[in-house]
């Protein structure tokens, strides 16, 4: 699908790519080419003190933009239009094979 997308836009001092449907891991590979691995997780860059400084983020993307960033390497991702984007890195889930999953509770029950 990234190939779909074609390729991200790089800034100067970021590594930037689009994540595949789902993915929750880095997929970058180093110079002997193993693959990073690490957890991708929803960076809010306008807390990040050293991204203040830098600005380039902000910039190319925006104030809100969704992007998120391996915690080893520090590439950048940004969502694919195929995934729901929200809270969830994971996904959007899947009922229970066991028959366990429960629906939302009515306005009725609420009280």
């Amino acid at each position: 699908m990234a190939d779909a997308l074609g390729e991200a836009p790089q800034l100067a001092k970021h590594k930037v790519k689009y994540k595949k449907a789902f993915q929750r891991a880095c997929n970058e590979q180093d110079e002997k080419g193993k693959l990073c691995g690490g957890h991708l997780k929803r960076w809010f860059y306008m807390a990040d003190v050293l991204e203040r400084a830098c600005g380039d983020v902000k910039q190319a993307f925006g104030e809100k933009a969704e992007i998120y960033r391996c915690e080893h390497c520090r590439t950048l991702y940004l969502p694919n239009p195929e995934e729901p984007s929200g809270r969830n890195v994971a996904g959007i889930g899947r009922p229970s094979i066991f028959g366990l999953t429960l629906g939302g509770k009515n306005s009725e029950e609420k009280g």
